[in-house]
């Protein structure tokens, strides 16, 4: 799973309308051809779009904004009237007169501005928390490599000064989604106060939010590194505690207690229609629950059977509820500290390092690091995380982090999945930037998933316990299907769904219980992991079959990478593309 700054998070945007109003009107007028047109909708759109952006979290270059957002009922009222507005204007377009390139552009953009107005409309804003992530532990996550300049640090502290508005406006959305029951399940919110309380009772110097300020740039001043230090901890105490007072208030005595405990989306307001609406976003696909579930049940079918072999090779005499209690106790399958968890992590991406030539042909410039994760927020979080820069490990509770799992887990959120994947689009400048800085999960996280797979052929996974590990991360993802849809269109129990996990990977006791709290109050996000791997290995056993000794499966790789991130139909007519020039690059030449 990527690092939660770059989701598609309506509650990060803000600006008033009239701000739109003002956008030059040269992008307003309407344009003679459908190309044209087409790209002065975008343009103006994704140009507003990025003024709207609470902080530079998500990329580095874009430096620190001097706001948090606007995100009043008011304001997330005029910006779905805007994208009503623009779906209207796309509706306008022949999509027939476009050029090859916009046909797909087009797709890509509308899929977007669809899942915008669709979060208006069933009013997303009012839920802006789930079991692992909340607005208040999103701002934590602006590191010291977004800083830059002076400006940089003074525009985040304008930030800092600004968090009791900020936080104001997101408790009052809370309460109207508490009085129209719309909140995630009560259940899976216990406990996550606790983030909050770790900032009220931090010294200001010690607390997260004064990290940007312990190592600064040599080129600002000393004296004026002092002066930013002193205003840190001057608006940490005036303003960042007090306002995380008020939320810890209103979490414990109001919101907390009184949250639905029905589990499913479809006890939502309006909530199967709620529910498709989330399919749709996370899958990119039209499937309905009942669909994907038996996909999910045909799948853990394979995949029970390849572990069963497994079984056999290390010679284990017992049956599978045995062996997945053998793997979950055996201290032998445990690192000792969190170093060593962290260690073995950095050994299995330099390992991706030595082989990644072979498998593709064009690298990201960008690196990673590895950082564990927050120690505030660990307890709830998953075992990894990644994205352009950073791969966070999770170094809490080392029994319930296996290294027969870790593998998959660093090819998934390291290289060559999300730290490989993202930093590609970011650098290809021959997409629009609406392509290259927006993540859509069905892609997204089928590729990091189609990594795990990848390493099996790449050799990556040494022992047959490591393989063991590969394909209980497989069934854990095959599981979403099953679970996701089980809890949300069929009445499935939180018991009934942490047994389904138990039974049928090597997950830890703690890993299931945070996961299904993940998938109950995260509709149809565990829905994109394995159905994005599905839509990838079926374009390539397609391009292998009909290219047979012309398939190159550098050029093949490449092909899907220089897409960005796209919905799977737009992935699966790339590659059908990229048959039809014989497998070295998108298009037929006759139609260049």
């Amino acid at each position: 799973m990527l690092n939660p700054a770059p989701r598609l998070a309506l509650y990060l945007l803000t600006t008033p309308l009239a701000l739109v109003l003002a956008l030059p009107v040269a992008a307003q007028v309407t344009a003679q051809t459908p190309d044209d047109q087409f790209k002065a909708i975008y343009t103006a759109e994704w140009t507003w779009r990025q003024s709207l952006l609470a902080s530079g979290e998500d990329n580095v270059d874009t430096g620190i904004a001097p706001h948090l957002p606007d995100v009043s009922a008011k304001s997330q009222g005029e910006r779905l009237a805007y994208w009503q507005g623009i779906e209207s204007k796309l509706a306008a377009i022949d999509q027939t007169a476009l050029s090859r390139e916009n046909r797909i552009n087009f797709q890509i953009y509308k899929g977007q501005i669809d899942a915008y107005v669709a979060e208006g409309r069933f009013r997303e804003y009012e839920k802006p928390v789930n079991s692992d992530s909340s607005f208040w532990s999103d701002l934590a996550y602006v590191t010291e490599a977004n800083f830059h300049t002076v400006q940089d640090y003074r525009n985040y502290l304008s930030q800092l000064n600004d968090m009791p508005r900020y936080f104001d406006q997101q408790i009052v959305n809370m309460r109207a989604g508490l009085k129209r029951h719309f909140t995630p399940p009560q259940v899976t919110l216990t406990g996550r106060e606790v983030s909050v309380r770790t900032v009220i009772e931090a010294k200001p110097q010690d607390g997260v939010f004064y990290k940007p300020f312990l190592t600064m740039p040599a080129t600002i001043p000393a004296d004026i590194q002092a002066d930013l230090r002193a205003q840190a901890v001057k608006a940490i105490t005036a303003s960042v505690v007090p306002a995380h007072k008020t939320l810890y208030a209103f979490l414990t005595t109001d919101y907390i207690p009184h949250a639905q405990t029905a589990l499913g989306a479809s006890q939502l307001p309006d909530g199967a229609a709620y529910y498709q609406s989330k399919i749709r976003e996370y899958t990119t696909l039209d499937l309905p629950p009942a669909q994907i579930h038996q996909i999910g049940l045909e799948q853990m079918a394979l995949i029970r059977a390849q572990m069963l072999d497994v079984m056999k090779a290390v010679h284990f005499d017992g049956d599978l509820p045995a062996f997945l209690a053998f793997l979950r106790t055996d201290p032998q399958f445990y690192a000792k500290t969190p170093q060593d968890l962290l260690d073995r992590a950095a050994w299995t991406a330099k390992r991706f390092d030595g082989v990644a030539g072979k498998w593709f042909g064009r690298l990201p410039r960008q690196r990673f690091g590895i950082v564990p994760v927050a120690p505030e927020i660990a307890p709830f979080y998953t075992s990894g995380r990644g994205g352009p820069g950073t791969y966070y490990v999770n170094t809490y509770d080392l029994k319930s982090r296996p290294l027969f799992q870790l593998t998959a887990l660093t090819l998934h959120e390291s290289a060559p999945g999300h730290a490989f994947q993202m930093p590609l689009a970011l650098e290809n400048k021959t997409l629009p930037e609406f392509r290259q800085k927006t993540y859509i999960s069905a892609y997204g996280e089928g590729w990091a998933l189609y990594s795990e797979y990848l390493g099996v052929e790449m050799g990556m996974y040494e022992t047959p316990y490591d393989r063991f590990g590969y394909l209980s991360y497989q069934a854990w993802r095959a599981a979403r299907l099953v679970v996701d849809t089980g809890i949300h269109a069929q009445g499935w129990t939180r018991a009934q769904a942490q047994a389904y996990l138990r039974e049928n990977t090597a997950l830890s006791e703690h890993e299931i219980e945070t996961e299904v709290d993940r998938y109950i109050s995260w509709p149809g996000q565990a829905l994109s992991y394995y159905l994005g791997e599905m839509a990838i290995r079926d374009a390539r056993a397609k391009a292998e079959q009909a290219l047979g000794d012309r398939f190159n499966i550098r050029a093949f790789h490449d092909a899907v990478l220089e897409l960005g991130s796209v919905p799977l139909p737009v992935l699966a007519a790339h590659i059908d593309a990229f048959i039809a020039n014989g497998g070295v690059g998108p298009y037929p030449d006759e139609e260049k």
